[in-house]
């Protein structure tokens, strides 16, 4: 894994345990408005997709 690749994956995962510590707050504030609740899901999901989409390179082959 290049370090690079290292990097945007550990950017996208603080990313992502952001929004789920921000979410977490909000529902803790016991949010009743539901465009409030489509927001926090909203920011959860946009956190969580370049993790769900992450796609390492495939190793070099020793010897190359």
């Amino acid at each position: 894994m290049a370090r690079k690749e290292l990097d945007s994956l550990h950017d996208a995962l603080y990313v992502l345990a952001c929004a789920v510590d921000d979410t977490q707050r909000d529902l803790d504030d016991s949010p009743d408005d539901p465009q409030e609740l489509r927001r926090m899901l909203k920011w959860l999901l946009e956190s969580a997709r370049p993790l769900r989409d992450y796609e390492m390179s495939a190793p070099g082959v020793i010897g190359e």
